[in-house]
């Protein structure tokens, strides 16, 4: 099972376009819509959907992953639910880029003060963080170096922040979906 957490655009067609690319690892693949205005709401409604979903399913190596906010939300959420993780472009501070977009953006930080410490380091080779050289959005090199000690970097030279193409890296994926 390959649970998939969209970005801060929750309509974009590149959604249904990445869900049905994933399928090509695993054909049970899981989109969870979340409101993406409320942090702390949002992250109690992916906790329980996640775990829900996990608990369902009788895969045993199941996966996360999401782009930019999504990819906020996967890392966090497949630590405390025990799950892989893959990032694309993952949006590491939106309590700072995302202010005027969304209605709370301090309760990320309030988030980030109350995970677990060093959530980073516990949940070190259980992630994968795949990133444009050509993201239009974020700075990727300081992405990198936040996540570099933690997890494997993969850049990728053709890509825009959506990702809207992730089919290039799907074998990449499932042998770290099936890695033990």
């Amino acid at each position: 099972m390959i649970i998939y957490l969209h970005g801060f655009d929750s309509t974009s067609p590149g959604n249904h376009e990445k869900v049905l690319q994933l399928q090509f690892i695993d054909p049970d693949v899981r989109f969870v819509n979340y409101s993406t205005l409320h942090p702390k709401h949002d992250m109690q409604h992916l906790l329980k959907e996640v775990h829900k979903l996990k608990e369902e399913s009788a895969d045993e190596q199941p996966l996360i992953c999401g782009v930019g906010l999504g990819g906020y939300w996967s890392e966090r959420i497949g630590f405390l639910c025990g799950m892989k993780q893959v990032i694309f472009n993952p949006n590491l501070y939106p309590e700072r880029n995302m202010e005027g977009r969304i209605d709370r953006p301090e309760e990320y930080a309030d988030i980030s003060t109350k995970c677990v410490n060093d959530f980073r380091k516990k949940n070190k080779g259980n992630c994968l963080c795949i990133l444009s050289t050509n993201d239009e959005v974020l700075d990727n090199n300081h992405t990198k170096d936040v996540l570099g000690d933690f997890y494997d970097i993969i850049w990728d030279e053709k890509e825009t922040h959506k990702f809207k193409k992730i089919s290039q890296h799907l074998q990449t994926i499932k042998a770290f979906k099936e890695a033990s």
